[in-house]
């Protein structure tokens, strides 16, 4: 299956681009697209970073799955100020 993914701020400038696309076997969950995107992408968070996630504009957790056409965002933590 075939997935756009987009990245935000600070997964922008690590990566260098705003969008990707990624072919996933068709059972995939959004774990599996993390780890696709972790091992193109190395240093765009430690693993210990939850990322977070929005399939098709609704956030996900890791255990949702996934199909074709998918758009999938990734949002960096955000911290607030005082």
């Amino acid at each position: 299956m075939r997935l756009t993914v987009q990245y935000y701020a600070l997964y922008r400038e690590r990566t260098g681009v705003r969008y990707d696309v990624f072919d996933l076997k068709e059972d995939s969950l959004v774990s599996d697209m993390l780890t696709a995107v972790r091992t193109r992408y190395p240093h765009l968070a430690p693993a210990t970073v939850n990322i977070l996630v929005a399939v098709n504009e609704e956030y996900a957790d890791k255990h949702q799955p996934l199909s074709s056409g998918d758009s999938i965002a990734l949002i960096p933590p955000v911290s607030g100020g005082s």
